[in-house]
């Protein structure tokens, strides 16, 4: 006979590193739904931007010759188009592509003269216009949608891009150099103004300038980009968490657990409606049918009683195979934790009966479900060392597991205590369609409890 050893530090590893495969591929699909959306806005703010650009060149110099300008404008909206369509997480040439493009298709137009233009003075004129602003308009936009690393290329791109400008004018004859030898003969030896007003002076430590303040400003953006990412994470990570509460709490406590550090840490003792919910006989159903059969029939089970619980503010303790476990008044007391408790019960008998006829209109037999539920103190907080769980414990909850089992004796589809009936018409002021299918019934001897306790059952659908 082989005897399997649990491993349980390698168990444990392996728990550890699938949670964190889960976490990362959560806040990878965060990332993919933020970036998309960060292009959507980039490409507006980059439509917005070209719209006002176009709007702004006519009115400072109002020339035919702008035409060509406004023209242009049009490549980067189109270019704007196409990093939408081939925007991804993670490395993407093609996008990697369309953002050199916008930088080179800016270089082009802020050094080469336009061809359409009637001046022809040198082409180191083109630096006489501070246009190398625009480049922070490309650089904003990319702080929407692209990582660090990006804006910080971006910075790095644009320094190559302009300095090989630079160059390039540099390379270039003065077109017009009877213009120039007029204006050093006009300045004479004093060669500081003729630099700052030669127009054939490419000005190289402006031009330095430019590109150490953009390459500072594009490294604090990418900072702020990085660290806006890392938030991201986090978010989705406890977004992640919230999810999983959800999955045992009703979405109002979710949010209240939201609010508090830790409350599920703090060990206490409070009132609390236990319900318990099971399949009568589903161990003979399950061994004459196939697993994929059991497990479909489980999962229908589970996702309409947990629709109930959740519905009337429970929370779902535990499934406790073909049954289930709920509490009304954890972490938190409310108001109406009993009367919440007792209406969910009734939700769950109506939502079984309605199961039960779609499985007889489809040739399957119907599930006879039993509840029982009751009302008094139990014990809160964290058991467990390794692995935590929040528990319920207490007499109370044996009880509600006695009562459930009680039905079988009663023939019955729920068993009710008089402490949870009783404190349900404290709550609700003796409403008559919730108490109404109830019937009382003298007490019963449960096994754990000191003395005998009243009971109330609802009868079986006919």
């Amino acid at each position: 006979m082989l005897v399997e050893r649990l491993d349980l530090p390698a168990a444990l590893s392996r728990a550890r590193s699938q949670r964190e495969t889960e976490t990362v591929e959560f806040a990878q699909a965060a990332l993919a739904s933020a970036k998309q959306e960060g292009l959507q806005l980039a490409v507006r703010a980059r439509y917005v931007a070209l719209t006002i650009i176009a709007c702004l060149l006519p009115a400072i110099n109002p020339a035919w010759e702008q035409l060509y300008y406004v023209a242009l404008l049009g490549l980067f909206a189109l270019i704007g188009w196409a990093q939408v369509r081939v925007g991804r997480v993670g490395v993407s040439r093609p996008e990697l592509a369309l953002i050199f493009c916008d930088l080179a298709l800016l270089t082009f137009i802020l050094v080469v003269p336009n061809p359409f233009g009637t001046a022809h003075w040198p082409v180191a004129m083109q630096y006489r216009f501070g246009n190398f602003i625009y480049f922070f308009v490309l650089l904003s936009g990319t702080t929407l949608a692209y990582s660090w690393r990006t804006v910080v290329a971006m910075g790095t791109w644009t320094a190559g891009l302009w300095m090989i400008g630079v160059a390039w004018v540099w390379w270039q004859p003065d077109r017009d150099p009877a213009l120039t030898a007029r204006i050093a003969a006009a300045v004479g030896n004093d060669h500081r103004l003729l630099a700052l007003i030669s127009p054939s002076e490419i000005g190289f430590g402006l031009r330095i300038q430019e590109i150490v303040v953009f390459m500072i400003v594009a490294v604090t953006l990418a900072l702020a980009v990085r660290r806006s990412n890392d938030l991201l994470i986090r978010h989705a990570a406890v977004e992640r968490e919230r999810g999983n509460l959800a999955r045992y709490f009703s979405p109002n406590v979710v949010t209240e657990l939201s609010k508090h550090d830790e409350p599920l840490k703090q060990v206490r003792t409070q009132d609390v409606a236990v319900l318990f919910v099971d399949i009568v006989g589903f161990t003979a159903f399950a061994d004459a049918r196939t697993p994929e059969e059991v497990v479909r029939t489980l999962r229908q089970f589970h996702g309409l009683m947990e629709q109930e619980v959740f519905r009337h503010d429970g929370t779902l303790d535990k499934y406790l195979g073909d049954g289930l476990m709920a509490t009304f008044g954890t972490p938190f007391a409310g108001a109406r934790d009993a009367s919440n408790a007792l209406r969910c019960a009734q939700a769950m008998i109506a939502a079984a009966d309605r199961w039960n006829e779609q499985r007889r209109a489809s040739g399957e037999p119907p599930m006879r479900v039993s509840f029982g539920v009751h009302y008094g103190p139990v014990v809160l907080g964290d058991i467990g060392h390794t692995c935590l769980e929040f528990a319920v414990i207490g007499a109370t909850v044996n009880a509600a597991s006695r009562l459930e089992a009680l039905t079988r004796t009663l023939d019955c589809a729920l068993v009710a205590s008089n402490d949870l009936v009783s404190r349900a018409r404290a709550e609700l002021g003796g409403a008559a369609e919730t108490f109404q299918p109830l019937i009382a019934l003298d007490p019963q001897a449960i096994r754990g409890l000191e003395r005998p306790i009243a009971i109330w059952t609802q009868a079986r659908a006919a």
